[in-house]
């Protein structure tokens, strides 16, 4: 299930020059952001909490998510260059989940890594929040490391979507429609964070049960209709 040449093609791809410059900017302005809080208003797990949650977790997390997801597998859909790899003796899901593991690895290292700094900054972890955050970055980052990939697979404008979704659905309407909640991801990694750091400061508006069946269950139905429709595209390019 998983093809090394494959690996490191995608990994060139979503490192090269201009796309990891990208992906390095919202992890730095988040650390700033972290020492610029607390040398202002020192330590507030309060403040800590709504930090993290609001920018971390909220806009780095879904953005590092569409960087990658899509990038993993979009540009070589675009320029033609996947008839390639699929010309390989080289199974469309071997190439899916490869490609997944890649774009997962890159999101969390990218959020999940800076998340825990960031913590770190703002209060020394007090009240286990930086933990917390960490944990939730890192489960979030599968979820949409599996949304945006399949988004880069049936999508021409995969990226455009994977921001209308961060940036609309999980930012705006995430935070002030209630019932737009239960159908985010970032609650659902949030209900994991309550459950680890203090239930006062981190809250979430879905159960953790349900946050968890519904994390692995996207993710996983995300990663298998990616591979479906990557076989279709074969399909269609032998017609």
């Amino acid at each position: 299930m998983y093809n090394p040449t494959v690996a490191r093609l995608t990994y060139r791809a979503l490192l090269g020059r201009r796309r990891a410059a990208i992906l390095f900017v919202l992890p730095a302005l988040l650390i700033v952001i972290a020492a610029a809080v607390r040398s202002f208003n020192g330590v507030d797990d309060q403040v800590a909490s709504d930090v993290l949650g609001g920018f971390a977790l909220a806009t780095m997390v879904p953005l590092i998510g569409v960087i990658a997801g899509t990038g993993a597998i979009g540009p070589e859909i675009d320029d033609g260059s996947i008839v390639y790899l699929l010309s390989k003796p080289v199974k469309r899901s071997t190439i899916i989940f490869t490609k997944l593991l890649v774009a997962i690895a890159v999101t969390m290292a990218f959020s999940a890594i800076p998340t825990f700094i960031a913590g770190f900054i703002l209060n020394g972890n007090g009240q286990q929040i930086a933990i917390a955050y960490t944990v939730a970055a890192l489960v979030a980052s599968i979820a949409y490391s599996a949304l945006f990939l399949l988004l880069g697979t049936v999508s021409r404008h995969a990226v455009v979507i994977g921001l209308v979704y961060a940036l609309v659905w999980e930012t705006l309407f995430g935070s002030l429609v209630a019932g737009a909640r239960t159908l985010s991801v970032q609650q659902w990694s949030l209900a994991l964070a309550q459950k680890i750091g203090d239930g006062t400061t981190i809250t979430s508006d879905v159960g953790l049960p349900l946050a968890v069946i519904l994390l692995v269950g996207v993710s996983v139905v995300a990663t298998w209709y990616a591979g479906q429709k990557l076989r279709t595209l074969t399909l269609a390019g032998e017609e």
